[in-house]
């Protein structure tokens, strides 16, 4: 999830989807604010084991990104164009009864496609530059947490893109890494992120928890065309770095990248599925003794 997240283009929220615990997630999140004593342990013990693992993987991120987006960006944006585009057919076939039989509802797939390039377009970090602490980019930091936070949680809507297109992604991958050098410079950004991602978890999570519950047909729809605009985000991430590179193209996709990032969705469903098997075998193994 959290190598996903800090890709632009990428959501983490794909990733628990494939693997079939995006429900989970949301309300581990929403219950951790508004649910009961019992509901609120559940939830904790569940994202404390989520994020561990994110943690790592953002440790790794942060390390490795600052060469790789120099000098392998068409590699990993041909790794991650496979891995959003062979995820689109198994999240059909997840969701195959909220789908077929209901076409009234492909305007939502335009319009979830249409949201997330119009967002990929903007780009506000030419108006960013040599960033310092003041009340309006605390408040400018504060909103781009409260967005990511909400993006992270979806499949086909990157936090990491959002940050990009505020002109924040660059800052916030380099004072994540100097905080792990103890350097406190960026420190007031990385806690107004913070108190962004917080209220954004507080205030937006649960609407979003009962949209997908109420609409759930529309909301996968919106999903799917969400992934789909990804894909331009994916295409476009190379042209809003900091040093802009061309955006992807023919000449410069990688086809075995690609082809290891289908791999690796059809691995992680593959895994899902085997996990979900031993499970259904263990529980047929205990009422088959009781």
């Amino acid at each position: 999830m959290a190598l996903a997240d800090s890709v632009p283009g990428v959501s983490g929220g794909t990733i628990v989807y494939i693997m079939g615990f995006n429900d989970k997630f949301i309300t581990a999140l929403s219950n951790l604010i508004h649910g009961t004593g019992k509901q609120r342990k559940d939830a904790l013990l569940f994202l404390l084991k989520l994020g561990i693992g994110w943690i790592i993987g953002m440790g790794l991120a942060v390390t490795l990104l600052a060469s790789v987006f120099t000098s392998g960006i068409y590699q990993v944006s041909s790794l991650f164009f496979g891995f959003v585009l062979a995820s689109i057919p198994l999240i059909i076939l997840e969701e195959k009864k909220a789908i077929f039989g209901k076409l009234k509802y492909i305007p939502f797939a335009l319009l979830g496609a249409a949201f997330v390039i119009g967002l990929s377009a903007m780009n506000f970090s030419a108006y960013v530059q040599n960033l310092g602490f003041s009340a309006g980019t605390a408040l400018y930091a504060v909103a781009a947490g409260f967005l990511a936070i909400t993006a992270m949680v979806l499949p086909g809507i990157s936090g990491s893109t959002l940050l990009m297109t505020f002109g924040l992604y660059v800052p916030v991958i380099t004072g994540v890494k100097e905080l792990m050098h103890l350097n406190f410079t960026s420190l007031w950004l990385i806690a107004c992120i913070g108190i962004g991602v917080i209220l954004g978890i507080v205030l937006a999570l649960r609407g979003i928890k009962s949209v997908l519950d109420k609409h759930h047909s529309a909301s996968v729809f919106t999903i799917l065309g969400m992934m789909l605009g990804s894909l331009y985000s994916i295409v476009n991430g190379p042209a809003t770095l900091k040093v802009p590179q061309p955006m992807m193209s023919l000449s410069s996709f990688h086809i075995l990248f690609f082809i290891v990032g289908c791999a690796l969705v059809f691995g992680l469903f593959s895994l899902k599925s085997w996990m979900a098997h031993r499970k259904g075998s263990k529980t047929n193994e205990s009422v088959t003794e009781l």
